[in-house]
C-alpha cells in the first residue's frame, strides 16, 4: 500500500482498467464485401444480406484483418497468438439484427502485452490482457419527443479489435496517457485511422475505488468515450462520485454508463452484464485462425518506426521530451507528411537539427494545419530547401525573421525545382552584407540619433538594439544585424 499511497484518494485507491474498441483500416467489412467507410454515407445505404442478418447468410472472413491485427499484436510489444477462432456473443437489440455479434472470448488473436507511458518523466508499463477482434453492431438514434428510434446499419459488420488493458492505472493522469499512446500505437503501425470523431477508436472506462489495495471495488464502465480529455474527465468524476457514496454509506452499483461531455458528468445506462449472460459458444461458420512462423515473421519485418524507437533516437540527439512529442503528434495528424524522416537526415549534426527542428515546429506544422490541400513536396526535396535555408543563415545572408518568410514562402510554392537564393534574392530576403552600402547607412542612422551614440559611449550597451533597429528600418531590413552592430562600434570608437 505505501508504494500506492501517492494515489490515494480522501483514504480511497482508485483501480483503472480501459477497454478500447479501434476500428481496422480495411477497405471492406470483417465478413462482407461491403465498402467499410460509413464516413458520409447515407443511412442503411453500405449493407448486406450478412449486414442484416438474413437466414441462410454465411460470414466469410476478411483476411486483411488478421494482416492488421497481427501489426496491432506487434504494436503491443506481443506476438499474435498462432491460433484463435471466433465466438458468438447473445444480445438482443434492434441494431444487431442476427441476435448475436460474431467476437473473439475463448481464444482471442492477442494475449499479454503492454504499452509505456510517461507521467512527469517517470516511466511506467500498463500490462495488456488481451485483444481481440469483434464486427461493430449497427446505429441506434434515440431522438428527443419521438416514441421511436432510428437503426443505420452502415457500421454493422465493421471490423474492430478491442484492447483490453490491466487495471494498472490509478488517476486520471495515467488513463490520459494510456489512451493517448494507444492513440499513436494504432496510427504508428498503421492499423486503424484512429479518427475518434468518426468513432475509429472509443475508449469505455473501468473505475472502481477500495480502501484496501489487496481488494478490487465495485467498478463502473463509463462507455463511448472518444477524446482522450474526456477519458481524463470521466475518471475523475467516477472516482468522486464512488468515494462520495462509500463515505455515506451506501453501495457502488456494478453498471454501464455514459458521459454528458456537456455537464462533465456520467449517468446510469443499465446493469453491467456478466459473461454467462452472453451465452458464449464457438461460432460454427468461420473456421479457426492458424498462423504460420512465415507469416509472423514477415509481419514483424515489415512493422514501421514505432514512437518509442523514435524517442530514443531524438532524445539520443539531445531533443527535449516537448519537442520529441509535438513531432509524435504532428507525424500522425496528416499520412501524407512525414517530419520525422526529414528530421532523421539531420541526426549527425546538433546545431543544424536544433534549428530544423524548430522551423517545422513554430513554421511548417503550423502552415499545413491551415493549407492542408497544398501538395507536400517529398522528403529528400524538403530536406535539400532546410539544409540551403540553414546555409544562408550561416553564411550570415539570412536572418531568422525572413527565414521564417522564406519557408512559408517555399511551403505555399508548387514548383518542385525552386532555387532557394534566387527566391530568397527575389523576394529581398537576403542581408546586406556589403560593409561600404552598410557603413553609409549607420553613419546616417549615428547622426540622426546622437543622445544614443552619447548613451552608448557612456557604457549604456542596451541602447545599441535601438541603433540597429534604425538601422534595420534604413535598410528594408536588409542589413546584416551582426555586421551592423560591428560596424556601429567601429564608427563610435573612431
Amino acid at each position: 500500500m505505501e508504494k500506492l499511497s501517492k494515489y490515494l484518494h480522501q483514504g480511497y485507491l482508485p483501480t483503472i482498467g480501459i477497454e478500447c474498441h479501434v476500428q481496422l483500416k480495411t477497405a471492406t467489412k470483417l465478413f462482407s464485401g461491403v465498402d467499410n467507410d460509413a464516413r458520409e454515407a447515407a443511412p442503411n445505404t453500405l449493407v448486406s444480406h450478412i449486414c442484416f442478418g438474413l437466414p441462410g447468410s454465411l460470414p466469410v472472413l476478411n483476411e486483411k484483418v488478421i494482416y492488421l491485427a497481427s501489426k496491432a499484436a506487434f504494436a503491443l510489444n506481443v506476438k499474435p497468438q498462432k491460433e484463435s477462432h471466433f465466438d458468438r456473443k447473445h444480445y438482443f437489440y434492434p441494431d444487431l439484427p442476427k441476435g448475436y455479434q460474431i467476437t473473439q472470448f475463448e481464444a482471442p488473436i492477442v494475449l499479454g502485452g503492454s504499452v509505456k507511458i510517461r507521467i512527469e518523466g517517470e516511466e511506467q508499463n500498463i500490462g495488456i490482457t488481451r485483444a481481440h477482434l469483434e464486427e461493430d453492431a449497427g446505429k441506434s438514434t434515440h431522438q428527443d419527443g419521438k416514441d421511436y428510434s432510428l437503426v443505420d446499419l452502415n457500421r454493422a459488420g465493421t471490423p474492430l479489435l478491442e484492447i483490453v488493458s490491466e487495471p494498472d492505472m490509478h488517476n486520471s493522469a495515467e488513463a490520459k496517457a494510456y489512451a493517448h499512446e494507444l492513440y499513436l500505437l494504432m496510427k504508428y503501425a498503421q492499423v486503424s485511422d484512429a479518427n475518434m470523431y468518426y468513432g475509429n477508436m472509443r475508449f469505455d472506462v473501468n473505475v472502481s475505488v477500495s480502501k484496501d489495495a489487496d481488494t478490487l471495488g465495485t467498478r463502473s464502465e463509463t462507455k463511448n468515450l472518444n477524446s482522450f480529455r474526456s477519458v481524463e474527465k470521466a475518471v475523475d468524476y467516477e472516482i468522486k462520485r464512488q468515494v462520495e457514496l462509500l463515505d455515506l454509506g451506501k453501495a457502488i452499483a456494478q453498471e454501464t454508463r455514459g458521459w454528458n461531455d456537456a455537464k462533465q458528468k456520467t449517468f446510469s445506462q443499465r446493469s453491467k452484464e456478466e459473461a454467462h449472460d452472453y451465452r458464449y459458444f464457438p461460432e460454427p461458420d468461420v473456421p479457426p485462425i492458424k498462423l504460420e512462423d512465415e507469416f509472423i515473421s514477415e509481419i514483424e519485418n515489415q512493422m514501421p518506426v514505432m514512437p518509442e524507437k523514435w524517442r530514443e533516437i531524438l532524445h539520443g540527439a539531445n531533443i527535449d521530451n516537448d519537442s520529441t512529442e509535438l513531432l509524435l503528434d504532428a507525424e500522425v495528424e496528416n499520412t501524407e507528411i512525414t517530419y520525422l524522416e526529414v528530421v532523421q537526415k539531420f541526426i549527425n549534426s546538433p546545431e543544424e537539427l536544433k534549428k530544423i527542428i524548430n522551423w517545422i515546429i513554430n513554421i511548417e506544422i503550423p502552415f499545413r494545419r491551415e493549407n492542408a490541400d497544398i501538395k507536400v513536396s517529398q522528403v529528400e526535396q524538403r530536406t535539400k530547401y532546410y539544409e540551403e535555408i540553414y546555409n544562408l543563415i550561416s553564411a550570415g545572408e539570412l536572418n531568422s525573421n525572413r527565414a521564417k518568410d522564406l519557408i512559408e514562402d517555399i511551403l505555399g510554392n508548387q514548383n518542385e525545382s525552386l532555387n532557394i537564393r534566387e527566391l530568397a534574392t527575389q523576394k529581398g530576403y537576403i542581408q546586406m552584407s556589403d560593409e561600404s552600402e552598410l557603413n553609409e547607412i549607420v553613419r546616417k542612422v549615428l547622426a540622426e540619433n546622437e543622445k544614443a551614440v552619447v548613451d552608448l559611449k557612456n557604457g549604456e550597451d542596451k541602447v545599441i538594439g535601438f541603433l540597429v533597429g534604425q538601422i534595420m528600418k534604413q535598410s528594408q531590413g536588409k542589413a546584416n544585424p551582426a555586421l551592423a552592430q560591428k560596424i556601429i562600434r567601429q564608427q563610435i570608437n573612431s
